[in-house]
């Protein structure tokens, strides 16, 4: 009974102890630095939509006699990340370069920020011989009747600057309201661009599934060139509207034509082959082609396939080429806030 009694009293003792403040404080302990900004769970970027990681057959999902050697299939792994809804717009592009104009020309120059980061407008002139492109010349980034229609006449460098634009813009906000930075905008992987487009779909012919181009009611399901000549059927002449057709399982829209998309890969033959089976990219500063996926509204429906690969030369704006941002999700996954 005393020793229970004893036990008891030192018990009290600590607990007095530590209430009066005596080992209030690190001692010489490791407990970490202090004050850091506090971080809860990565909320979903405004814009976005969640693509929770997984495994996937990258490369054909069809037969693929073109391209057979240069995109062969194999089993690969994306970690979670969130990729922009829809294609950046004109008018969110627009908000990049009102900011440039107003705030940093005088740092950056007229000349940079007006050739190389403005939209080259001319592109609806010089990329088909024989078109009556003025009128898109002269409309299409300036009038808000474009305002929801995807930016195209950007370069992949024009890209990656406006993606860090972005960070710096949401990070400056978050800085101001105590809270930690998010990760980086960016270009997303051929990979996680492939993976994305299939909405979890493995070996999709296409976003929606497939391998039909049609709908049961006979409607089009995305904005290509379906025939010769006919590129009024699916019901846009050129570029439409983002959002106009059905999203895939994840919740993205046009993964297949309106604009093909830039990614952040150096393009080769063999990058299939050569890159890791987790999270692959393939970087090469001396490679001028840069991939693009996607097809667009003057493509057949070949280059819509989920697998199909391209290039375009990174300092080359065209008239059917944007993009869209992804962001890493940083973390451990439990899936539920991917759903």
């Amino acid at each position: 009974m005393n020793k229970l009694l004893k036990l008891s009293s030192f018990a009290l003792a600590v607990v007095l102890l530590a209430s009066c403040g005596l080992r209030r404080g690190p001692q010489g302990d490791l407990v970490g630095a202090e004050d850091r900004p506090d971080y809860n769970p990565q909320a979903v970027p405004y814009g976005m939509v969640a693509c929770p990681g997984g495994t996937f057959h990258m490369g054909q999902a069809d037969q693929d006699i073109a391209a057979t050697m240069a995109n062969l299939n194999k089993q690969v792994t994306i970690g979670g990340f969130y990729m922009d809804e829809t294609e950046i717009t004109n008018n969110e592009y627009r908000q990049f370069i009102e900011v440039m104009v107003n705030d940093s020309i005088d740092i950056l120059g007229e000349d940079f920020v007006m050739t190389s980061l403005y939209p080259d407008t001319t592109v609806w002139v010089r990329d088909f011989t024989y078109h009556m492109g003025d009128p898109l010349m002269e409309y299409y980034f300036s009038h808000p009747a474009f305002d929801e229609y995807p930016v195209v006449g950007v370069n992949w460098f024009a890209a990656k600057y406006f993606s860090d634009w972005r960070t710096k813009h949401k990070n400056q906000a978050n800085a101001d309201n105590g809270m930690a930075p998010m990760p980086k905008f960016r270009l997303p992987s051929e990979a996680e661009w492939e993976y994305a487009a299939r909405g979890g779909r493995d070996m999709a012919t296409y976003p929606w599934g497939g391998p039909y181009l049609r709908n049961a009611k006979g409607c089009l399901l995305a904005n290509f060139k379906p025939g010769r000549g006919d590129y009024y059927s699916d019901g846009f002449t050129y570029t439409a509207p983002v959002a106009q057709f059905f999203p895939n399982d994840f919740g993205l829209y046009d993964m297949a034509g309106n604009v093909a998309e830039w990614c952040e890969d150096a393009y080769a033959d063999a990058t299939v082959p050569i890159t890791w089976d987790l999270n692959p990219v393939y970087y090469d500063d001396n490679e001028p082609r840069k991939v693009v996926r996607g097809g667009s509204w003057k493509d057949i429906a070949y280059f819509l396939e989920t697998g199909t690969r391209n290039f375009e030369y990174q300092d080359s704006a065209r008239s059917y080429i944007g993009f869209r941002n992804a962001m890493i999700y940083l973390g451990r996954s439990s899936g539920r806030e991917f759903r």
